[in-house]
């Protein structure tokens, strides 16, 4: 058994104070009790940790290497595409395992304890696939053994390279599955997993309107009954208009219409919605895994957060490109994001929660449901997913309550945390993984070369 005791911890039912928590050997929180003398690791103010609700844990390599104008005068995400087709190219599996285990690595450090990861990269270059067809779901399950994070892996289904059916485009052809491919792709991520330890869970994610078959959208949740369904929709106007001219509708409408769209659903990005379509989807009990970081980057627009949690929403946040991989600045983000837009401050504050309180329970409710995992709060039952502020940083010092989250999510960064437990593994130590010195060296040999011929 482990027991922490945390100075102050945020609990489902609000501030505690004197907080021992108990981790029994199976990593699930075992006892939560306030008002106890200090016993165990002590800690100045405990959280629940989130999900990454959205990764593609490949781009992080990427970072840094976008931000030059191409040939092109209306630069955009289309044009960054592009160039992630001709990056991806060259990664090969013992690249692809470097780079994801840094990812989770740094996830870690940031305060989250599980890597929702969307996974299309199947294939070779070329789009042979490799001799074990789960050869890369089996590189990402291999570097969450190495990180220790959590992991819920959504293989991805891409038959397409657009609504009319045309064949997937080069770069493309490293996603593509049949639907018999895909079927034995779960079976083989589902076989990789098993050598993880019992909190890893798969999901299945049929790409985007875009890129799959309407008829996907009923098979492909089936092949994971126990698991979460994710997919990219509304994340661009030229994708709003290219389904509306194929199906007759806007996606979020046509998903409404046509999809049994229920809370075992994580559509991602959500950022070209109209006001109906913001509502009607809240009403579903489906999660909006929102990446603000990655959508500022890409010019995605702006997700109307007031509206979707004024309608009762379900949000969860993730770090998609990976290009910055930091859990406070995705919620200050998104918070900002809501400000520029409605020319206000504080616009997700309600008179009972301040804005960071609000958005991070939020996140960590909805990120646990988006990963399908029984976390996101300090009680029994739950899996240990826990991160440790550190009380003694000069902006934090003396601060309680929602003020220290206020203070962490729009005053300070992720160096404030301290401590990351993902289901009762204790990972990050003083701010620091405890494997970084194994895990970084190995991701800059894989990196070197990659990043010379960009």
């Amino acid at each position: 058994m482990t027991r922490i005791w945390a100075e102050q911890a945020l609990l489902p039912e609000g501030w505690a104070q004197d907080v021992r928590v108990t981790i029994g050997p199976d990593g699930r929180i075992a006892e939560v009790a306030a008002h106890r003398p200090a016993q165990g690791h002590r800690v100045g103010l405990l959280l629940p940790a989130p999900a990454n609700a959205h990764s593609h844990a490949f781009q992080r390599a990427m970072a840094g290497l976008t931000e030059s104008r191409g040939p092109d005068a209306a630069d955009s995400f289309w044009s960054w595409r592009r160039l992630m087709y001709a990056f991806l190219d060259r990664l090969d599996p013992d690249q692809v395992q470097a780079i994801a285990a840094l990812v989770q690595m740094e996830m870690l450090e940031a305060g989250y304890a599980t890597n929702v990861e969307f996974h299309y990269l199947h294939h070779a270059p070329g789009g042979r696939p490799y001799d074990d067809l789960g050869e890369m779901a089996g590189r990402i399950a291999a570097a969450a053994a190495q990180s220790g994070i959590g992991l819920t892996l959504l293989p991805v289904q891409y038959r397409f390279g657009g609504c009319d059916g045309r064949p997937l485009g080069p770069g493309q052809d490293r996603f593509g599955t049949t639907p018999r491919q895909f079927a034995d792709l779960i079976d083989r991520s589902r076989a990789a997993l098993a050598a993880l330890p019992g909190d890893a869970h798969l999901g299945v994610a049929p790409h985007s309107l875009r890129a799959v078959a309407p008829d996907d959208l009923e098979r492909a949740p089936a092949l994971v009954p126990d698991g979460p369904v994710h997919m990219h929709v509304a994340e661009q106007l030229a994708e709003v208009d290219e389904v509306q001219a194929a199906l007759g509708a806007r996606p979020v409408e046509w998903l409404l219409d046509n999809t049994a769209v229920d809370d075992r659903w994580c559509l991602i990005h959500c950022t070209r919605m109209q006001p109906y379509e913001t509502e009607g989807l809240a009403r579903t009990g489906a999660v909006a895994g929102l990446c603000p970081i990655t959508e500022s980057s890409l010019g995605d627009g702006i997700f109307d957060g007031v509206r979707w949690m004024g309608a009762g929403g379900r949000i969860a946040v993730g770090s998609d490109s990976n290009i910055r991989i930091a859990l406070s600045e995705e919620l200050r983000t998104l918070d900002y994001s809501q400000r520029l837009r409605d020319n206000s401050r504080a616009a997700l504050a309600t008179p009972a929660h301040s804005t960071g309180r609000r958005l991070f329970q939020a996140a960590c409710q909805g990120g646990a449901q988006a990963a399908g995992r029984d976390s996101g709060r300090i009680a029994p039952g739950a899996w240990a997913d826990l991160a440790v502020l550190d009380t003694g940083h000069i902006d934090l010092a003396g601060q309680r309550g929602d003020r220290a989250l206020d203070t962490w999510i729009f005053a300070g960064d992720d160096r404030m945390v301290t401590d990351v437990w993902a289901a009762g593994r204790h990972l990050v130590q003083q701010g620091r993984h405890i494997a970084r010195d194994s895990i970084a060296p190995a991701y800059a040999r894989a990196v070197s070369n990659l990043r010379e011929d960009a």
